[in-house]
């Protein structure tokens, strides 16, 4: 009876989890829905797919390394139109506060709260979320690539930033039903420039942000 009990405790969630999935399997489509193909994207309004939705960064580590990190969690808009793609807009809400890095110390000095001075190291306590507004889509020949300028508010400081943006895909969310596009996008800016300066030259200025974003269409 005890190993009947213990099979029981363990195969019965499994076999429900299984008749639960089953119907969600059975509609999952043979290949990825999404593909690359600029036909598939039609004009309208888009929001952040916050769930699927990353900005990567990474600096040098006093010329021995790197240090990487990440923020997910973004939300915001983008307004697109395939047929003048230049028009588009595109509007980004990061979540400073769900900074990680792989190393917890690391983590907690980034947020660790203003000193006797007044000043943070880096971001402080409960950081504000950093905003990304375009200005200007410029695209690339290959009709798939853009430049897409703009300015980013981050510790209080707006400066221009480009950002190298490659379209990934579109299609339909067979989870969600929903239409779906996706990018990915590539910029570099200098921590100085946002007042997060500290230990530099010792520590890199310059950071490198890797972008994965995916946008639903609003109905």
């Amino acid at each position: 009876m005890p190993q009947f009990t213990r099979i029981m405790k363990y195969a019965l969630p499994a076999a429900l989890a299984a008749v639960v999935a089953a119907p969600i399997v059975a509609q999952m489509p043979a290949g990825q829905p999404g593909a690359a193909d600029k036909a598939r994207v039609t004009a309208g309004t888009y929001v952040v797919d916050a769930g699927h939705a990353q900005i990567g960064w990474r600096l040098n580590h006093m010329g021995f390394n790197d240090t990487l990190g990440l923020i997910g969690g973004e939300t915001g808009t983008l307004t697109l139109d395939p047929a003048n793609p230049a028009a588009s807009k595109v509007s980004i809400s990061i979540p400073v506060a769900k900074l990680v890095s792989a190393d917890a110390g690391l983590t907690a000095h980034l947020m660790k709260p203003a000193g006797a001075n007044g000043k943070a190291d880096f971001f402080g306590a409960n950081p504000a979320p950093a905003t990304f507004e375009s200005t200007s889509v410029a695209v690339g020949a290959d009709g798939t690539s853009a430049k897409v300028a703009g300015n980013l508010t981050l510790n209080g400081a707006t400066k221009p930033v480009t950002v190298d943006v490659t379209f990934v895909g579109a299609g339909k969310n067979p989870m969600k039903g929903v239409e779906t596009v996706g990018f990915h996008g590539t910029a570099t800016i200098k921590r100085s420039d946002f007042g997060l300066g500290y230990a530099v030259p010792v520590v890199g200025d310059d950071v490198s942000l890797t972008i994965s974003i995916a946008f639903e269409k609003k109905a």
